[in-house]
């Protein structure tokens, strides 16, 4: 069965309109030892909120979808590469990335404000621990936040 996530990305750095002009993206630079371990939980055809995040408002601007499950994250054995990490190898993975593929745009873009507000969303995670970059969605939540932005 298909579990629901939300992925941040700060729209300057890349945006849901890049995603959709790309069509599938590898994401990657995730350092965050509980957000790694939540993508290696991620399986193909999972279901992503696309979140903007450092924008005014921040808030969810898109879907997307797990394209490819967790691989190692090879940037971080690029010396000079801005993910560049020293402790982690090709022999001994430190760090992972998923692809995710394009679905939509949200007409609506939903706020965090709109979410902090919104009935049934009182416990999901963006609205608790914002700045985890990688959260686990219950389908309810997902379904709410779809409904909120326009679409469903």
């Amino acid at each position: 069965m298909a579990r629901c996530w939300l992925m941040k990305s700060e729209p300057y750095v890349y945006s849901i309109d890049d995603l959709k002009r790309d069509g599938s993206t590898c994401w990657e630079g995730v350092r965050n030892y509980q957000a790694r371990n939540l993508m290696r939980e991620m399986e193909v055809g999972d279901a992503v909120l696309f979140y903007h995040s450092n924008a005014k408002p921040p808030g969810v601007a898109g879907l997307a979808r797990v394209a490819r499950t967790a691989y190692p994250d090879h940037f971080a054995w690029e010396e000079g590469h801005k993910y560049f990490d020293a402790k982690s190898s090709p022999e001994d993975p430190r760090w992972w990335m998923v692809d995710v593929e394009y679905v939509d745009t949200l007409p609506e873009f939903v706020s965090l404000d709109e979410l902090k507000s919104a009935p049934g969303l009182e416990e999901m995670v963006v609205t608790k621990r914002s700045r985890l970059s990688v959260q686990p969605v219950r389908q309810a939540e997902y379904d709410i936040v779809v409904r909120m932005g326009g679409r469903g």
